[in-house]
């Protein structure tokens, strides 16, 4: 199991402790899961997230 596939399941476990049912509780969801992917594509080698937070810096 890839680390982007844990941190999907890591983000959707964190959203359904925090808020449990209701239509935010979806979205809520949602925005951990896509958070943990974020996550782990970084740990993967798969998104370089250095390079948005060092362009943002020279601006």
């Amino acid at each position: 199991m890839s680390k982007t596939v844990i941190g999907l399941f890591a983000g959707l476990l964190l959203a359904i402790a925090a808020l449990v049912g209701g239509f935010w509780g979806l979205v809520l969801a949602l925005v951990f899961g896509l958070i943990g992917v974020v996550v782990g594509l970084q740990l993967d080698g798969r998104l370089d997230l250095t390079a948005i937070v060092r362009s943002r810096g020279r601006g």
